[in-house]
């Protein structure tokens, strides 16, 4: 598993396309996941299975898996026994309590649309941002959305993204946007803006894409605090039925 991820998501190029190619990858990394760790109920809990695989990020570990057979971890699903309550020496679940002697938060990131939101940034005739992704973000290949002319998004909703290389994403969008600057300065155009039409077009394309068989949305809000991408191309597929106007 040294390699990551890749050789597993593109041996076969119908894993993100077929969901019983998927399912056969997925078996495999739950096969190597029981193998590795001897507690068959920890074990479970740690599989891939209501999901399709690479839909949310494999975890490739170095040694992470076998974390779990140390006699001084205890896996807590927090789903079937929620956290109720941070209390003076640890926690307290529904059903058990846990004395710690430091607890260390993982609340995740606001991914997506958070930056973006928390600039109050606001376009044409004041509209404010949030207000025009309320139902979900719509933009143009991930770079500009309609009504905010000038506003350049680098890697945003729609755009591949953290499914792609992201330093070469990053490469790419600035490229573009230097491009467009210069392209609208040598023609004294005062401002660049994406048509709602091609915005339209675009998101209609991505959610196609995300919305196939076997990359079907996780759950949203899993992997974020509020935005929820989908697996494929970082737009989400709730922006499908987002008003157009």
């Amino acid at each position: 598993m040294a390699a990551g991820c890749a050789w597993l998501l593109r041996t076969f190029n119908d894993i993100g396309t077929n969901i019983e190619a998927n399912e056969t990858a997925a078996e495999f990394v739950r096969a190597k996941i029981r193998q590795i760790v001897r507690d068959p109920a920890t074990a479970e809990l740690l599989v891939p299975k209501d999901y399709p695989i690479g839909t949310k990020r494999i975890c490739m570990d170095t040694g992470y898996f076998e974390t779990y057979n140390r006699d001084n971890v205890t896996l807590v699903d927090v789903r079937s026994d929620p956290i109720q309550e941070i209390v003076r020496n640890g926690l307290r679940t529904r059903s058990n309590a846990f004395e710690l002697d430091i607890l260390v938060f993982a609340t995740g990131f606001d991914a997506m649309t958070g930056p973006l939101f928390e600039m109050n940034i606001s376009g044409r005739n004041g509209l404010p941002l949030r207000d025009k992704w309320e139902a979900g973000p719509r933009t143009y290949l991930g770079v500009a959305t309609a009504g905010f002319p000038n506003m350049f998004i680098i890697t945003g909703p729609g755009s591949p993204s953290v499914l792609s290389n992201m330093a070469t994403s990053i490469e790419q969008h600035v490229e573009f946007i230097a491009d467009a600057i210069e392209y609208a300065r040598e023609r004294d155009v005062a401002k660049v803006e994406a048509t709602v039409e091609a915005e339209d077009d675009w998101v209609g394309h991505v959610n196609d894409v995300a919305t196939r068989p076997s990359t079907s949305t996780p759950t949203p809000g899993t992997s974020a605090r509020t935005s929820r991408a989908s697996p494929e191309c970082s737009c989400p597929t709730w922006a499908a039925s987002a008003p157009t106007d």
